[in-house]
C-alpha cells in the first residue's frame, strides 16, 4: 500500500502489562477522525504461555527471549488471522522492559514476520523513536481518547483512565483542532494498577486476578502500607511521566505481613490513590472520568476511585466504547496516523521536545 489519505480499516493488537492474552479490534479511520468499529477477538493467553512471559519481563534486546518470542508471533498470529477487510496492522508487540530515561524501552515483537504470515502490511515499534527523541515512549494512547473524544461528542475536558497493569491517565480538551496542538491533551502514567494486584493473587493463590475484587471486599485497607506507597518520589514528579511495569515492586513488600484479603484491599487502594493523586495535574477539572481496561471491572477499585474523586467514574461503556478493545482499537489508529505521516505524540503526552511520529511499517515480500 501507498501512503494512506482516506479512511482505511486497520486492524490492532494489544498485549499488555497484565500478561492476560491478546486484544484485537479493527476501526475505520483515517487517522484523524474515527468513522466506524467493526469487529473485536481475544485470544488468551495459557498458564504455560504466561508463565514463559512473565520469566521474561524485564529483558533487553540481546537477551534470549526466543521462547518468549515464539509465544507472541504465534498469539497474534493466531487472533490476527481471523479477520476480513483489514489494510493494514497495528502491532504493539509485549513490552518486557521500559526505562526511558535509562535502556530504552523493548518491546518483543517480529514485525516483519508478522507482515509474512498475515500478508498485510504492519506497522509496529511505535515507541523506540519517541525515547530515542527524548520522550517517555508512553503512554501512546491518548492521540486514539483525543478521537475519541470527539466521536462520542464531548464539547468539555473529560478524563480517560486505563487500569490494566499500570495505570494512565489521559486529560482530554475535544475542542481542540488536533490531538498535538497546545493544550489539547496532558497523559501520564498514574502509577500501579492491576500488575502488582495479579502478582499478589497469582503468588498466594495460584489466581490470575482477583475477579471482581471478591478478595479486596473482603478486607481493608492498611493506611500505614497505603502512606508508605504515597510516599514514593514518583508521585511528586511532574508529568508527563511513565512508569515500568515492576517499578513499584514495594507494594509487596508493603504488604507481605497482611492477610490475602486485607494484602488485596490495600493494593487495590494503592492503585486508586495513585490515580487520585494523578487527577490533580489536570489543567481542569474533568467533566467525566471514563474507565478503561481491567481494573474497570472490578467492583471495589471503581467504588473507591468514585469515592475520592470530584467527576462522575464511569465505564467507558457509558460513552458507547469499547473498554476491553480500547488500546487495540488506538493501535489501529496509531498505525494510520503513521501510514499517513501523522505524529503519535508530543510533549504533552510523553515529554518529547516536538510532536514527533513513531513506529516502522512492514511489508510482505
Amino acid at each position: 500500500m501507498g501512503k494512506v489519505s482516506g479512511p482505511i480499516w486497520v486492524l490492532g493488537a494489544m498485549s499488555g502489562t497484565s500478561l492476560d492474552g491478546v486484544d484485537a479490534a479493527m476501526v475505520l479511520t483515517d487517522g484523524v477522525q474515527v468513522l466506524e468499529f467493526g469487529p473485536s477477538a481475544y485470544r488468551a493467553y495459557s498458564p504455560e504461555e504466561r508463565a514463559v512471559l512473565r520469566a521474561a519481563l524485564g529483558r533487553w534486546q540481546g537477551d534470549d527471549v526466543a521462547e518468549a518470542l515464539e509465544v507472541i508471533q504465534r498469539a497474534h498470529i493466531e487472533v490476527l488471522s481471523g479477520f476480513d477487510r483489514a489494510e493494514l496492522v497495528g502491532f504493539h508487540g509485549q513490552t518486557l522492559a521500559h526505562e526511558p530515561r535509562g535502556r530504552g524501552t523493548h518491546q518483543l515483537g517480529d514485525g516483519d514476520a508478522l507482515a509474512e504470515a498475515l500478508g498485510l502490511p504492519v506497522v509496529w515499534d511505535f515507541r523506540s523513536m519517541d525515547v530515542e527523541l527524548g520522550g517517555e515512549g508512553a503512554p501512546l494512547a491518548p492521540f486514539y481518547h483525543w478521537a475519541c473524544a470527539r466521536w462520542i461528542g464531548a464539547e468539555r475536558p473529560l478524563a480517560f483512565l486505563n487500569l490494566g497493569g499500570v495505570g494512565n491517565l489521559t486529560w482530554v480538551d475535544p475542542r481542540s483542532a488536533k490531538p498535538e496542538a497546545p493544550g489539547a491533551l496532558l497523559a501520564f502514567d498514574t502509577g500501579p494498577a492491576n500488575a502488582p494486584i495479579n502478582d499478589l493473587v497469582a503468588q498466594r493463590l495460584g489466581l490470575d486476578c482477583d475477579r471482581d475484587g471478591a478478595l479486596a471486599r473482603k478486607g481493608r485497607v492498611e493506611e500505614g502500607a497505603l502512606e508508605l506507597f504515597l510516599d514514593e518520589g514518583y508521585f511528586r514528579k511532574i508529568p508527563p511521566k511513565s512508569l515500568d511495569r515492576d517499578d513499584f515492586s514495594l507494594m509487596l513488600d508493603l504488604v507481605r505481613e497482611l492477610s490475602d484479603a486485607d494484602a488485596a484491599a490495600t493494593m487495590t487502594g494503592m492503585a486508586a490513590a495513585a490515580v487520585m493523586q494523578g487527577m490533580e495535574h489536570c489543567p481542569s477539572p474533568p467533566e467525566r472520568l471514563l474507565v478503561t481496561g481491567g481494573g474497570r471491572h472490578n467492583p471495589v477499585m471503581m467504588q473507591m476511585l468514585a469515592a475520592g474523586l470530584d467527576c462522575p467514574v464511569e465505564p467507558v461503556e457509558a460513552a458507547g466504547l469499547d473498554g476491553d478493545m480500547l488500546e487495540a482499537q488506538a493501535f489501529a489508529f496509531l498505525a494510520a496516523r503513521v501510514a499517513r505521516g501523522l505524529p503519535t505524540s508530543c510533549k504533552t503526552t510523553t515529554g518529547v521536545a516536538a510532536a514527533i511520529g513513531g513506529g516502522r511499517i512492514s511489508r510482505p515480500v
